[in-house]
């Protein structure tokens, strides 16, 4: 199989095999010769003559999946009794639920819980507004709301089928955070209308996460629910994205001994994503940025520019990058840069092209799932490789900057999340690592290392302070809550 096989396309293959020595490993050889990969293997059932077990395998894709079933059917004595997709599997009925925190047992309880008592604290909260952050979820709550039109590398797949990674969005959140986060899939493509339905729904929750909304139009929704509303709006996909960069960047620039105001970078991908990056480079003190999209090198010189059809956001970025007014494609132009960035996709240009780079090259190459170029063809011309996948060093993840910031946010009140607020997290996450623990292979932390998210929120919540920007003293709710959970378990 050209593909590594992966957790995404783990089956469990339940097989009855004959009960006599040495069947089990002959399944497992079986599995194994079909570049199948096992997990666990359960017994289910034992009688005389047959067993019947659980053999969990990681595969490569759904036809790997028929090669592996074929081999082990291919066994005298062995037989497939049926297969479950595991991925599937775990989304029946949703990823998330909803648990109420206090026991309703008694009288008493459900009349404080409920009618008559509850009337009380809606009075309350009535008489002053601002105690909805005390006595409702709202100081704890964030919605993550998107419009289903640029959802993973699928793009417009509509509202019902961006539920799952808005459902996955919560999980993290709630998994990293202990915020407790809820899926908004609105049907509509509209800005205004997307804007006036985040309005309307925001007295219930503490924050607002927009995802997966596509370009340009993302933009204007955000700027305008960051003007019209008094709880954090982030659009994590700029974001998110951006700070985690910025982290990676930080570490590798210690690594190579550079100074972000000498770098040279090139960017592909002016997406969402594309743009929110060199904004935050650009903020972090790098000089000289070139950007390239579908249609090549962005400048003031190309004829979209020139006849008033670039979109508002490429004007911009036309008029802040590209110093030297170049042209062309990417691989025009990557001559003596030190560090590329891919946010657009796969294989934009052969893998020799980077040796055109300066000196300790460094390679962010995001696309997935297939990035801009792989990291073993980008091995003998770069000393720091980067990706957005998992089953790499480096993975550039937004789990690492997107709990933590709002989980920061959270406990001060902040009204917004402000760019010093997202310097402080990027910064945050690059001291994660040690200098002494440093590698061409470890410049950004595992987004399983349980300390990240605490120190954003830390680094966040101590810039909204220090800026004013904090309504409240800061409480620590999220991760108590967490550690509570972990203990019980």
């Amino acid at each position: 199989m050209s593909v590594t096989p992966s957790a995404q396309y783990s089956l469990t293959i339940r097989v009855e095999i004959a009960h006599k020595p040495g069947m089990l490993g002959q399944v497992a050889s079986a599995i194994g010769k079909a570049g199948g990969v096992i997990g666990a293997v359960d017994l289910v059932e034992v009688t005389d003559f047959v067993l019947l077990r659980d053999i969990t395998v990681d595969a490569a894709g759904p036809d790997h999946w028929d090669e592996i079933i074929a081999a082990i059917e291919a066994l005298d004595g062995a037989r497939v009794v049926d297969k479950t997709d595991r991925t599937f599997l775990m989304h029946v009925g949703g990823k998330i639920e909803q648990h109420n925190k206090s026991p309703l047992k008694t009288r008493d309880d459900l009349s404080m819980a409920y009618t008559p008592g509850v009337a009380r604290v809606c009075q309350a909260i009535a008489d002053d507004p601002d105690k909805a952050f005390q006595y409702t979820i709202k100081r704890n709550t964030v919605a993550v709301v998107s419009d289903g039109t640029a959802v993973l590398g699928m793009g417009d797949i509509g509202p019902e089928a961006a539920m799952p990674v808005m459902e996955g969005k919560a999980c993290l959140f709630k998994e990293f955070a202990g915020v407790d986060a809820f899926p908004i899939c609105l049907d509509t493509k509209d800005p205004e209308e997307i804007i006036q339905a985040v309005k309307l729904i925001a007295p219930t929750f503490g924050g607002i996460n927009l995802e997966d909304i596509s370009a340009p139009r993302c933009f204007e929704i955000e700027d305008r629910l960051k003007a019209e509303l008094n709880i954090p709006v982030f659009h994590d996909d700029q974001h998110g994205t951006a700070i985690v960069v910025l982290a990676a960047l930080l570490n590798a620039c210690k690594l190579t001994g550079r100074d972000l105001m000498d770098l040279k970078v090139l960017v592909t991908g002016l997406g969402a994503a594309g743009v929110a990056v060199t904004k935050i480079l650009m903020e972090a003190g790098v000089r000289h940025v070139i950007g390239a999209d579908s249609r090549g090198v962005v400048s003031t010189e190309r004829a979209d520019y020139l006849d008033g059809s670039m979109n508002a956001m490429k004007r911009w970025y036309a008029e802040n990058s590209n110093p030297e007014k170049l042209t062309g494609t990417p691989a025009d132009v990557i001559d003596g840069t030190d560090l590329f960035i891919g946010l657009s996709g796969a294989r934009i240009f052969p893998p020799e092209t980077l040796s055109r780079m300066n000196k300790d090259a460094m390679v962010f190459a995001m696309a997935n799932p297939n990035p801009e170029v792989a990291p073993e063809e980008a091995a003998p011309y770069a000393r720091i490789i980067a990706t957005g996948r998992s089953d790499y060093p480096n993975q550039i993840n937004n789990v690492l900057a997107f709990p933590g910031i709002f989980r920061g946010a959270l406990d001060v009140r902040a009204p917004h999340i402000t760019e010093d607020m997202k310097m402080a997290a990027a910064r945050a996450i690059a001291k994660i690592i040690p200098d002494s623990e440093l590698r061409e292979d470890y410049i950004v932390p595992s987004v399983f290392n349980r300390d990240v998210a605490p120190a954003v929120a830390d680094a966040v919540a101590e810039t909204a302070k220090a800026s004013g920007q904090a309504m409240a003293e800061q409480n620590t709710i999220g991760f108590a809550a967490i550690d509570a959970e972990r203990m019980r378990a």
